[in-house]
C-alpha cells in the first residue's frame, strides 16, 4: 500500500511541476499571443501525452501487482489446504489411539469393579 500512495504522490507532483514550469515560462516569454496560444496548445499536448504514458504505466504496473497477488494468493491457498488435511489426519490417528486405549482400559476395569475391587 505505501508503495501506491509514494507512486500516487510523485504522479502528483510530476503534474503539477510539469504545470507550473509550463505557466512560468509562458508568463515570462516576450511572445505575440498567437506564439503563446500555439506554446499552450503543443505544451498542453505534450503535458497530456506524458500523463497519459504515466496513467498506462501505472496500470500495467497494477495490473502485474494484481496477478502477482492472484498467485500468491493461489499458493497459500493450497498450503494451507494441505496443512489442514495433513492436521486432519494427525487427529483421526490420534483420536483412534485414544479410542484404542480407551478400549483396552474399560473392560479391565469394569471387571475389577465386577470384582469387587476399587479400581486404581
Amino acid at each position: 500500500m505505501s508503495d501506491r500512495d509514494e507512486f500516487g504522490a510523485f504522479l502528483v507532483g510530476f503534474i503539477v511541476g510539469g504545470l507550473t514550469g509550463a505557466i512560468t515560462a509562458l508568463l515570462l516569454a516576450p511572445q505575440s499571443g498567437e506564439e503563446t496560444r500555439a506554446m499552450i496548445r503543443e505544451k498542453s499536448i505534450e503535458i497530456r501525452d506524458k500523463a497519459s504514458a504515466t496513467i498506462d504505466e501505472a496500470y500495467a504496473k497494477a495490473e502485474a501487482a494484481a496477478q502477482e497477488a492472484r498467485a500468491r494468493f493461489e499458493e497459500l491457498s493450497e498450503m494451507t489446504k494441505e496443512r489442514a488435511e495433513a492436521l486432519g489426519q494427525k487427529g483421526k490417528v490420534l483420536l483412534e489411539e485414544q479410542k484404542a486405549k480407551l478400549d483396552e482400559i474399560i473392560p479391565k476395569r469394569k471387571a475389577k469393579t465386577e470384582q469387587g475391587e476399587t479400581p486404581a
